[in-house]
């Protein structure tokens, strides 16, 4: 598939493979977090402790984690390379698949996938592995997880140059213009500037002289909640293409963002509370 902004016949073309959380066995796939009370209900807690010793302590860590938390702190990042294969295997069924997923295609072609867990707030990261060195997999506590962040500010180009419009464009030139301010004004943490294209009459030749003037990012993102959002990084840094989309996954509002990683696929505070509670209840339940 191709990753990056709008598909452009020049795009960077990069195979790659995208496994789900609890990937690898079919029929954990789409577990929810009523899906995984029902895989736990079926084991005593005894049971578990015994087949899985270093679950429950890991458990334990992550939601104190959670509730520690913050959005401007760093993030919490914890390896789960000690659990058993069983251990492993009842984690994917506590964790499930949240409502945002992406990807991030690294500079050495290895990707990076990221799924948020039903407990919104922690994330499984896994990255490829390669000759170079091996795959990891962790969990990570945070509004976003740090690759992503990171691949915001380090991959994209600072700046844009604008060249002259081709046949046919009305506003495109202001809006690039306008980019390149807000690209220049732009600090981490403060709040994104929004150009809102479904309010702005855009015509196609302005729709492909903006997709290449931004060129193609390296992240794109999901979020599945009570609505479907695509979130695609461009070329530039800190632009971002934002749509929001209706059943048919047809656009019904359609912006550029200039600012951090958008609000849209990013946990708040009370996401990390909230999934410290939930976490200590299927401790307390299952575990104790």
């Amino acid at each position: 598939m191709r990753v990056g902004y709008w598909t452009k016949p020049d795009s960077d073309d990069i195979e790659m493979t995208l496994l789900p959380i609890g990937a690898g066995d079919a029929g954990r796939f789409g577990v929810t977090g009523a899906g995984a009370i029902a895989a736990l209900a079926t084991r005593g807690g005894e049971e578990l402790t015994r087949q899985c010793p270093l679950l429950a302590g890991t458990l334990t860590q992550l939601a104190e984690a959670l509730a520690a938390q913050r959005v401007e702190a760093p993030t919490t990042l914890l390896s789960i390379d000690h659990l058993s294969e069983a251990e492993r295997s009842l984690l994917d069924d506590i964790l499930g698949e949240g409502e945002v997923s992406g990807i991030v295609a690294l500079p050495d072609r290895r990707v990076a996938q990221v799924q948020e867990s039903v407990l919104a707030g922690l994330w499984r990261v896994r990255i490829e592995g390669d000759a170079d060195g091996p795959a990891r997999d962790y969990l990570e506590i945070g509004s976003i997880p740090a690759i992503v962040s990171r691949a915001a500010q380090d991959f994209p180009a600072p700046d844009i140059e604008i060249a002259a419009p081709p046949a046919g464009a009305m506003n495109v030139q202001p809006v690039l213009a306008e980019i390149r301010e807000r690209m220049a004004a732009h600090r981490i943490g403060q709040p994104s500037h929004v150009i809102n294209f479904t309010l702005l009459p855009m015509s196609e030749a302005d729709m492909d002289h903006l997709a290449t003037t931004l060129g193609n990012g390296a992240i794109q993102l999901w979020s599945r909640g009570y609505g479907s959002c695509r979130v695609l990084a461009t070329g530039a840094r800190s632009v971002w293409s934002v749509q929001f989309l209706n059943a048919m996954d047809a656009p019904i509002l359609d912006t550029i963002e200039i600012g951090d990683v958008p609000a849209a696929v990013r946990a708040a505070d009370e996401d990390f509370q909230d999934s410290a509670e939930r976490l200590g209840e299927i401790i307390e339940a299952y575990f104790r």
